[in-house]
């Protein structure tokens, strides 16, 4: 399936766009492989940090999801600004209208709240910044989004030494590690039965990694999850008081620690290399000694 005449819609529930004349540029680069590009997002209303005020950054979203020639709607960047018009936004209008919603970082609460909702399944992927704007694209990142979105099922190698032999399957969910801590106890935080969760962050010491997810532990969200899958966690610092205490020491305790099997390498995260994952897909996950398989079906897609 080619890119032709695909209409992609981009919101901007976060973040504004640091630089607009690369926004314009990634949305040139789209109409060059044939996309119909509707940006809803609008540079001059920029309010505080966020890309507009709570209502202007609503508003892009349900335009996007009405817009009867958009089959996918990608965030502009994450940043933070999803936890203020959750309450606000209407999960039914975004089910309905069949739209592939596509983000990570900060738009985790809406994967998470979107599924909670109305059990509609969306996609943990690329942004337009940085993703489509960047000098040199990524060619994994840009092949991963339109093979995943194309489906019907859809693969990823996770590459890492001392996984734990394992074979499991399940509903695959989860994304960046504050967000979800952050949703824990709330209506929003889906309750999924069975799961392979991954998780990812940035700047964040491993112990508050392990923090934020023991905090999901003691909250029961990990309850009857088949494993937990990590992407990148990087950008934190090491101290001397650490006293050896560093991520594969973080990750060692988990492992001693929680009901299911624990793997890293997971292709995603804060990273220029980044996997697409569809979020609510039923995912089979099959390791060995040298990484794993994760394969994904039963998710929307734009066949």
């Amino acid at each position: 399936m080619s890119t032709q005449n695909i209409g992609i819609a981009i919101a901007a529930p976060g973040g504004y766009a640091v630089d607009d004349a690369l926004l314009a540029r990634g949305i040139a680069r789209l109409e060059a492989q044939g996309c119909c590009v509707h940006n809803y997002y609008d540079g001059a209303r920029k309010h505080q940090r966020f890309a507009g005020t709570d209502d202007d950054r609503l508003a892009q979203l349900e335009a996007a999801a009405r817009d009867p020639d958009v089959r996918v709607v990608v965030a502009l960047r994450g940043q933070y600004g999803m936890s203020r018009i959750l309450p606000k936004i209407d999960f039914r209008l975004m089910a309905e209208s069949g739209k592939l919603f596509v983000g990570y970082s900060d738009f985790t609460a809406f994967n998470c709240a979107l599924l909670a909702a109305t059990g509609a399944k969306s996609f943990a992927g690329p942004m337009m910044c940085d993703d489509f704007i960047r000098d040199e694209p990524v060619d994994y990142t840009l092949r991963q989004f339109w093979d995943c979105l194309r489906g019907p099922t859809h693969a990823v190698r996770g590459e890492a030494a001392g996984n734990p032999q394992v074979d499991v399957s399940g509903t695959l969910w989860g994304g960046n590690l504050a967000m979800l801590a952050h949703l824990a106890g709330t209506p929003y935080m889906p309750r999924v039965d069975g799961g392979i969760v991954f998780l990812e962050d940035i700047n964040e010491h491993p112990y508050r990694v392990e923090r934020m997810i023991l905090q999901l532990l003691y909250a029961g969200v990990l309850d009857g999850q088949r494993a937990l899958v990590l992407g990148d966690f990087s950008g934190y610092r090491l101290a001397p008081t650490d006293n050896g205490y560093d991520f594969d020491t973080m990750v060692a305790y988990l492992r001693a620690t929680l009901p299911m099997p624990v793997l890293t390498g997971l292709p995603f995260g804060h990273v220029r290399h980044r996997c697409t994952l569809p979020f609510g897909g039923t995912a089979r996950l099959v390791s060995d000694e040298t990484g794993f398989d994760l394969t994904v079906s039963e998710y929307p897609t734009l066949a």
